[in-house]
């Protein structure tokens, strides 16, 4: 999340109560999360595990739980809970704002758009021009569509990251990490019914121009969609991963988390994606595999109780 306007380290500090070591004098333009962060951004980090990843990412600002070395040209913001303080910036830029109308007035409608009976839309949610949006959709705020966008019934864009801080050692195990990322829809895109798209916990969740949705299809926090994918019926993609373009996933493909899928991959239905796979190859099975190979194993797996039979008959 990039904030409205730049802002002084010395201000954030004061914000979360923090003890401000390192450039004192710095100017943060936004908070994000390890794996997105770009220079002028703000990052927590509260287990010594990732400190070092944090101090040596592009982050400039670094909310800790310890003193610690600082990077030169970095400021360290040290508080006991990381976590809250990061709660505390988001809630302070992207604060809650209770709805009272169907589509707010902060919303912004391109012309040539319909927009069906019982949508939804929320504050300063962008839609561009020639757009279809069905019945019973929901747009919530801060989402971004682009021009000639279909959006059938039922769908969902910029629910909540599926994302918490975990820590054992407290009753509540998991804490909602508040989302604060948007959903960015681009021009061309059809999205079916009854789709899910998570907004970015601190990011944007981009859906690629000209890429086509099937009904019942989950994109998680963060992912990123590259131009012409194509996704069928009930494909789950979780959160962080990015497509390059012109991807393929047939039904009911799973992709796991913070993973890349390169140019023109294609998954066959059902298949199981548990790390990144290389552009231009057809996949199949869980975990994915080269297509060809995988049915010629399936193939001889078929043949193992013959072959068992002509071994036992060696005897």
């Amino acid at each position: 999340m990039k904030f409205p306007a730049p802002v002084s380290v010395k201000w954030i500090a004061n914000l979360i109560g923090a003890e401000l070591t390192g450039n004192t004098e710095g100017i943060a333009t936004g908070i994000n999360e390890i794996h997105k962060v770009e220079p002028g951004d703000l990052v927590f980090v509260d287990h010594p595990k990732y400190y070092d990843k944090c101090l040596q990412s592009a982050a400039t600002f670094i909310i800790i739980n310890q003193k610690t070395d600082c990077p030169a040209g970095k400021a360290l913001l040290i508080v006991d809970k990381p976590f809250d303080a990061y709660q505390t910036i988001v809630r302070h830029f992207r604060p809650f704002k209770p709805a009272d109308k169907p589509v707010s007035d902060s919303a912004t409608i391109g012309e040539g758009t319909y927009i069906a009976p019982n949508v939804y839309i929320g504050h300063e949610v962008i839609i561009g021009r020639d757009c279809f949006i069905g019945p019973n959709v929901t747009i919530l705020d801060h989402c971004v569509i682009g021009d000639n966008v279909i959006i059938q019934s039922g769908t969902v864009i910029g629910s909540d990251a599926f994302y918490y801080n975990t820590r054992k050692d407290r009753e509540v195990w998991y804490k909602k990490m508040e989302s604060c990322g948007r959903v960015i829809i681009e021009n061309d895109v059809e999205i079916g019914a009854g789709c899910t798209i998570d907004r970015g916990v601190s990011h944007d969740t981009r859906i690629g121009r000209g890429s086509k949705l099937d009904n019942m299809v989950h994109i998680g926090h963060d992912t990123v969609l590259g131009t012409n994918c194509l996704l069928a019926a009930q494909v789950g993609i979780a959160g962080a991963t990015t497509l390059g373009n012109g991807v393929i996933l047939w039904g009911q493909v799973g992709v796991s988390k913070t993973l890349t899928i390169g140019d023109n991959a294609v998954l066959l239905a059902q298949s199981g994606v548990p790390s990144s796979l290389e552009g231009g190859k057809v996949y199949f099975g869980t975990p994915a595999e080269d297509a060809v190979a995988k049915k010629r194993e399936l193939v001889w797996v078929k043949r193992i109780p013959e072959i068992w039979e002509k071994i036992k008959a060696l005897k």
